[in-house]
């Protein structure tokens, strides 16, 4: 697993997103014990400590502002991509 251990934290990256569908984007990632916080002014924090953190994090947020599209693109490229598996 990939651990971003000795890094210094960054100030982050901001996207803006609507107050409903950041607390919709709360509750997944608190169901998928990504550490993040909501508060009440709307403003959502995640921290990322490992790189499945970061892939989950796109994937929920992508489900909420890509469009239906975007979407679709986006699943037929992942079942056309060929995973190499290492011995």
């Amino acid at each position: 697993m990939c651990e971003f251990s000795g890094v210094e934290p960054s100030p982050g990256h901001i996207v803006e997103i609507p107050r409903c569908d950041r607390w919709c984007i709360y509750r997944r990632l608190q169901e998928l014990n990504i550490a993040c916080t909501c508060s009440n002014d709307g403003l959502l924090r995640v921290e990322i400590n490992h790189c499945i953190e970061a892939v989950l994090m796109r994937s929920t947020v992508q489900q909420f502002t890509a469009s239906r599209h975007d979407l679709l693109d986006w699943l037929e490229r992942c079942w056309h991509t060929q995973v190499q598996s290492t011995p």
